[in-house]
């Protein structure tokens, strides 16, 4: 169930002036899950979808809930780039591939930080393909 709600979400995202109110619903779930999870100000998720990552201990917790709700990402916060990739929309796909290979090998200090740190590169490498609800 995780996999096909991230596949709906991802797809809507990279285009989301089509979204419907049930896939608004399915991002805000997603999204209020997270928050809920961690607490992390909203302040800080709208930053960092914009590419301003603050070196925030809830920020990074809810970018691993985020993934973990995707299953894209194991216990210890390794993220699958396979996993991941097969998730995106096919015309995503090979130019997001590069750029989550080359991220997911990065790790960090505990799971939170080692996916921050992907979601970090992954909006070095490719912005036009990096999203966080």
């Amino acid at each position: 169930m995780r996999q096909r709600v991230f596949v709906l979400l991802v797809s809507f995202l990279a285009y989301t002036s089509g979204l419907d109110e049930e896939m608004q619903d399915l991002i805000n779930n997603l999204h209020n899950t997270c928050v809920g999870e961690v607490g992390v100000d909203e302040g800080l998720i709208t930053k960092a979808q914009n590419g301003d990552f603050a070196e925030d201990e809830k920020l990074m917790c809810y970018s691993k809930c985020l993934l973990d709700q995707m299953a894209i990402v194991d216990e210890e916060g390794v993220v699958d780039p396979e996993a991941a990739l097969a998730v995106l929309p096919a015309d995503m796909q090979a130019e997001a591939g590069p750029a989550v290979r080359k991220c997911s090998k990065l790790r960090g200090s505990n799971p939170c930080n080692t996916v921050f740190e992907v979601m970090k590169c992954w909006y070095k490498e490719s912005p036009a393909t990096y999203f966080m609800p």
